[in-house]
């Protein structure tokens, strides 16, 4: 019998060690597992290999017009304020106030840090999952139900448990839906940007439109009133028989087209000053812009080119792009790693008793320690299609990102050409302004010296004035297609100041 009971115990030994064995074997397989990740791993797109933005070379400079011609650097750095190459302080104060109270970047900004924190909390997978629970109750039994034919009790029922539960990672779905909340931090990090310099664009643009519709306003008006006095001189020929009515009525339409045109200007004006309003976060009726007149902005003569290998990686809508497709890489991870077993580690402990003073005593206590492995086995297609659409949401995002590179370079070279026929366009607008002040001035000395008539000198003063409508009009262009030049490298938000910039 001795014998006996050595050998049973011998063997109980055995069996005790074989399974501690194939424990550690199993906790060591799934570490190994833990290492790899299913789903593609994401590659940055690598940078495009052109090396300019317009057909036969980019231009080194603009004509030159109004004694500027725009010089273009490439491989220069974009100011992180290029907003003060405009040489206005006013300006300067309102694109101040505008970060500091624009509504929109605060949203922006807000919605960066939730997506921090939400990575954060993702991070929680990877530690154990832990309860505690505490109950107090007072129940009556129905042995009835048991098959047994006694009554019932009443009494009192305390428990104290605990759980713990830890998911192994061993696919790395977890790991990949991790990777997706940081990817989801950097699209967010891309937008607060792409809020950051289309603010600065907005308002520099329309302090610029303010200021060319405040000068063609003022010189319409001018316009209207020669071609007022033009009316009046032409009434008393008509009365004097020197000249038909028909020229009268002509004349008269020419005047109510021009004081036509004054309303649509000044309804611009308002619909500006409204938008800077909005733009620093007040009421249109809260607050009053700064008055700027075109003249007091100074036109950047030198303008960066960033190099197209550098231009994807600083264009915050690119950056967001490149962002929503690693989220779609790694969504596709995710659905992968949904077709696979899950593990999971679990135990629970618990303390009954039917008095609290006898809580934690030996007969109520209650344990439990485990492990599962859970495997899909018939979803109707529902995780093996759903593994498809991401694959494909991936496709789409990675041809949104090319879609978007393209649309960047596009931009960029509208800006520098559109840069090059503005200079054009002012140099022969100044032509026609210079030729129509000579022909005025000419018109006033021969009308000194009484071989015209003021009604041609009338003529000429109109001339003059609509030559410099036309001039004011190409002038504003200029300085908004210099803004859209920053805009479409990228607005240097990483060249900017901490108190400025985007985070």
């Amino acid at each position: 019998m001795c014998t006996y009971r050595r050998g049973s115990r011998l063997q109980a030994g055995r069996r005790r060690l074989r399974r501690k064995l194939v424990g550690v074997a199993v906790v060591a397989l799934c570490a190994s597992l833990a290492g790899c990740a299913v789903g593609p791993n994401f590659v940055r797109p690598a940078a495009p290999h052109a090396t300019r933005y317009v057909p036969g070379g980019d231009a080194r400079t603009t004509v030159k017009a109004r004694g500027v011609a725009q010089r273009f650097t490439p491989g220069a750095q974009v100011a992180g304020d290029w907003w003060r190459l405009f040489g206005n302080h006013q300006l300067e104060d309102i694109v101040a106030a505008a970060l500091a109270a624009n509504p929109g970047l605060a949203a922006a900004q807000a919605s960066l840090r939730a997506s921090e924190d939400d990575l954060r909390a993702g991070y929680g997978i990877f530690f154990p999952q832990a309860q505690a629970d505490v109950r107090g109750a007072r129940e009556r039994t129905a042995p009835v139900t048991l098959g047994e034919n006694v009554g019932g009790s009443i009494f009192n029922l305390f428990t104290l448990s605990a759980s713990a539960s830890y998911a192994l990672d061993v696919f790395g779905g977890e790991r990949r839906q991790l990777e997706a909340l940081g990817a989801q931090v950097d699209e967010q990090r891309a937008t607060e940007r792409a809020a950051y310099v289309t603010l600065l664009a907005n308002v520099v643009n329309t302090v610029v439109a303010r200021a060319a519709y405040g000068a063609e306003i003022e010189a319409t008006r001018q316009l209207i009133g020669l071609q007022r006095e033009q009316v009046k001189l032409a009434e008393v020929q008509y009365r004097a028989g020197t000249q038909p009515y028909s020229d009268v009525l002509s004349l008269r339409s020419q005047l109510a087209s021009y004081e036509g045109t004054v309303p649509p200007l000044e309804q611009k004006l308002d619909q500006a000053d409204d938008l800077l309003a909005t733009l620093v976060g007040h009421t249109p009726a809260g607050w009053t812009p700064p008055q700027i007149a075109l003249g007091q902005l100074k036109l950047p003569g030198s303008l960066p080119v960033s190099l197209p290998s550098a231009l994807v990686r600083q264009r915050p809508d690119i950056l967001m792009a490149e962002a929503a497709t690693h989220v779609a890489s790694a969504n596709v991870g995710v659905a992968t790693a949904a077709l696979l077993p899950s593990v999971t580690l679990d135990g629970a402990y618990s303390a009954n008793s039917l008095q609290t003073s006898q809580l934690f005593a030996a007969k109520g206590r209650a344990w439990s320690f485990g492990g599962g492995i859970t495997a899909p086995l018939f979803e109707g297609g529902t995780l093996w299609y759903q593994r498809k659409a991401a694959v494909e949401t991936y496709r789409q995002t990675a041809a949104l990102y090319r879609q978007t590179v393209l649309a960047a370079f596009e931009q960029v070279a509208d800006a520098l050409r559109a840069l090059d026929h503005d200079a054009a366009a002012l140099r022969a607008d100044d032509e026609a302004v210079s030729t129509a002040r000579q022909a005025l001035h000419l018109q006033q000395v021969n009308y000194a010296a009484g071989l015209v008539t003021f009604l041609n000198v009338l003529n000429a003063d109109i001339q003059y004035h609509q030559a410099a409508i036309t001039d004011l009009e190409v002038v504003a262009q200029r300085y908004q297609d210099t803004v859209a030049l920053y805009v479409a490298l990228g607005g240097g938000w990483w060249n900017a100041a901490p108190t400025t910039a985007a985070r």
